[in-house]
């Protein structure tokens, strides 16, 4: 009998396949929506992972875990904002376990609920796109970015992030010109990469790092500027 669930540390949740991240995603979800198991009114992922564990006879951590999605899916109500976060939420914990078909499916789902006119929508596109970049689909992720880069028009992010897509798939010239495009309005704050950290402080040291090739690129030949 199960009568008590801790909280995993980091340690263990990556033995597990997990992180903590991913762990407060999911919990996130579940107190956020009202869900009843077994004729029992749930008020925490907690309860919600006791309640399921009272019917195993043996647990595989990370098997048990990987159905919590699927699941919890099923409990969310049919329409509405917080439907679509909690689908993009767990669409982005499935595409970090390389689950890329059921992440797929649930981005699916959520830009089909909301449209990419609305503040919802971009929001789920442009998280998507950098799930996409972060797994190596760099030219799916391109396609998403430019689709809000042309619709909603000049916004502080768009010129740096296009350019370090295009430079991650070796379109380097097109990479350098979005780049020239942040110098031009903002030349104090990105013509130096040890402002990354504070202007990019979600993006992964990586990233940064191979944005200061494109601005390398762009100092050691600016583009012309009609």
């Amino acid at each position: 009998e199960v009568t008590k669930v801790r909280r995993r540390t980091d340690a263990e949740m990556r033995e597990f396949g997990f992180s903590v991240e991913q762990y407060d995603k999911v919990e996130e979800i579940v107190t956020t929506q009202h869900i009843v198991e077994n004729g029992f009114t749930l008020d925490s992922f907690h309860e919600f992972i006791m309640e399921r564990m009272r019917t195993a006879d043996s647990v595989v951590p990370t098997e048990f875990l990987e159905h919590y999605a699927d699941e919890l899916l099923d409990l969310m109500p049919a329409d509405g904002r917080k439907p679509v976060e909690a689908t993009a939420q767990l669409a982005h914990v499935a595409i970090q376990q390389n689950r890329a078909e059921l992440a797929n499916q649930l981005y699916g789902e959520a830009m089909q609920s909301s449209p990419a006119s609305s503040s919802l929508g971009r929001s789920v596109r442009w998280n998507y796109a950098w799930d996409l970049y972060q797994v190596g689909e760099t030219k799916l992720a391109l396609e998403l970015w430019a689709e809000l880069a042309s619709a909603f028009g000049s916004h502080s992010w768009i010129p740096p992030t296009l350019a370090l897509g295009l430079w991650s798939e070796d379109r380097k010239a097109e990479a350098v010109q979005w780049y020239a495009a942040a110098m031009r309005t903002e030349p104090d704050l990105w013509g130096n990469p040890a402002n990354f950290p504070a202007l990019l402080p979600d993006w992964r040291e990586q990233d940064r790092a191979r944005l200061a090739e494109v601005l390398a690129a762009w100092q050691a030949n600016p583009p012309a500027w009609p």
